[in-house]
């Protein structure tokens, strides 16, 4: 399999102290990518991420990460964007115990997942997702983050 081809904007619109660097989210997205694709990741804060919940989920709480799928923009291209919420992932990562990196790992590959079709509502789909995130987090030898 040819390795996928993809454009990435990396938009930093968050207060948030520490961010991962756009070579990280890069190199996160190239681990997850399946299919060619052109990708915006954008990190925000709370009020942004609330803001998007509603308006596009009818859903009044703060996620942790929005993806919105564009599908095919050009021929074999996907589009979409992953939305991370910074102040949650900070919160999260904090609650897990786990390196803050290492959460915005996850939620980049996760997002990147959903882009390409990956969901979770279903049960036997959430386990495809989960080991497929914990595959592409492993090369970076982040831990598996639905192990217990």
């Amino acid at each position: 399999m040819a390795v996928p081809e993809f454009s990435l904007s990396v938009q930093f619109a968050s207060a948030a102290a520490e961010l991962p660097s756009r070579a990280q989210v890069r190199r996160w997205v190239a681990a997850a990518l399946e299919h060619d694709a052109e990708i915006t990741v954008r990190i925000v804060d709370a009020d942004e991420a609330q803001a998007l919940n509603q308006d596009y989920r009818k859903k009044g709480y703060v996620p942790n990460v929005l993806t919105f799928e564009y599908g095919e923009v050009s021929p074999g291209t996907l589009g979409g964007d992953v939305v991370i919420c910074a102040p949650v992932v900070e919160r999260e990562a904090r609650e897990q115990n786990k390196p803050l990196h290492h959460h915005y790992a996850h939620m980049t590959v996760h997002g990147v997942l959903h882009l390409q079709g990956y969901d979770h509502i279903d049960p036997a789909e959430a386990d495809i997702m989960e080991s497929r995130e914990a595959v592409i987090l492993k090369r970076f030898h982040i831990p598996n983050p639905y192990a217990s």
